[in-house]
């Protein structure tokens, strides 16, 4: 009888160079779990903190005094890989933590362009939170914008700028938010779109990193409103549509979550323009857009049914941004959807933070 897996000791590999030990592979021990890597940025809950309610503020768009050329941000010893014809670029051999004025404005005209942009190598995670915050604002003559504060995720104790995205194999938030029962877990949407003043060029990096999976798929809403019909685009134009915070608020309640501000319904048009490109984009998202203003209930749900169906099979112009050890993202809300990847082994831990300027109230096209 040919011996069993646990029985064979070794396997001789064909090239000769190397032996496999099966039975001490089957016995290799769990490797222990310390924690995580940066403790200062585990999402804290308080249910006492509370914030007043958001108020308009001007904006101007850094954008949109920025060097077309982009001398401070691609310089010669910048190198950078488009993704798609449509949206993402992949940058290596910038610090984002070395740009001044000049290179900020560039970065956001950037992003703006090419929609999201990868950084790669970057030593964002290991400067200190002030500083973090302190490029996210891009505090200058104008600016990325206040960060927005939100109302019901975890942040960092005595930092309430920081969105914590935490999970490992006791805590899993977002698969409580969507259901666990669903058999996709895709989830399209553009961050706290419900607000007033909604984000702009956005900021997200990595602490803890799975093994393979946990990546962020995106999706040009720029693109998705130019393979519309002309006509189609049209009567778009001009209509508008409410955001909601309230099922972000009473999921927070029910599970016994902060509160921090109360939750805002917002309307905001179908077809936003954006303030330094002039580019036009969808602006709907599964998240947050709940109904069509002046349509009946079955015509705003039909609508919006075509919407999200168009954006979640928009295959061709979306990418999947990966991540390794320094990678920053950097993207702009106005023009983009994006949504978590569920597919990485429910053990590991997957610990990431995001800091979400927001922007002009959006201009209708």
């Amino acid at each position: 009888m040919a011996p069993s897996v646990s029985e064979t000791i070794t396997e001789q590999v064909s090239n000769g160079f190397a032996k496999l030990n099966l039975k001490q592979e089957k016995e290799k021990p769990v490797p222990v779990d310390n924690g995580p890597s940066y403790p200062f940025y585990f999402p804290y809950f308080d249910v006492d903190e509370k914030f007043p309610p958001t108020e308009l503020f001007e904006h101007t768009d850094p954008g949109s005094r920025a060097d077309k050329a982009k001398p401070h941000l691609l310089t010669p010893e910048t190198t950078v890989n488009h993704l798609s014809p449509f949206i993402g670029s992949e940058v290596s051999g910038v610090q984002i933590s070395k740009l001044g004025n000049e290179g900020l404005d560039e970065l956001a005209l950037f992003a703006a362009e090419r929609k999201v942009l990868v950084f790669r190598d970057q030593d964002f995670k290991d400067l200190t939170p002030e500083r973090q915050i302190e490029i996210a604002r891009h505090v200058a003559i104008w600016y990325f914008g206040p960060i927005q504060r939100h109302p019901t995720s975890g942040n960092v104790k005595g930092f309430p700028e920081f969105h914590v995205v935490y999970r490992d194999a006791q805590n899993d938030r977002f698969k409580e938010y969507i259901g666990g029962d669903r058999a996709n877990r895709t989830s399209w949407h553009s961050d706290v779109s419900y607000e007033k003043q909604p984000p702009g060029t956005t900021f997200f990096f990595l602490l803890d990193q799975p093994s393979w999976g946990g990546d962020t798929l995106f999706l040009s809403q720029a693109e998705a409103y130019k393979r519309l019909s002309p006509e189609f685009q049209k009567r778009l134009e001009g209509l508008r549509a409410v955001h909601s915070a309230v099922p972000q608020a009473d999921h927070s309640r029910k599970r016994g979550g902060p509160v921090r501000r109360e939750p805002v319904e917002t309307e905001h048009p179908v077809v936003r323009q954006h303030p330094v490109t002039g580019e036009k984009a969808l602006y709907v998202n599964q998240g947050f857009t709940k109904r069509i203003v002046g349509f009946r209930d079955e015509e705003s749900e039909f609508l919006l049914k075509f919407l999200f169906d168009h954006i979640a099979k928009g295959a061709d112009y979306h990418i999947r941004a990966t991540y390794k050890p320094g990678t920053v993202v950097v993207w702009d809300n106005r023009l983009t959807v994006h949504s978590a990847t569920g597919d990485f082994d429910t053990s590991e831990r997957r610990h990431a933070v995001r800091l979400t300027p927001q922007a002009e109230v959006p201009i209708p096209a």
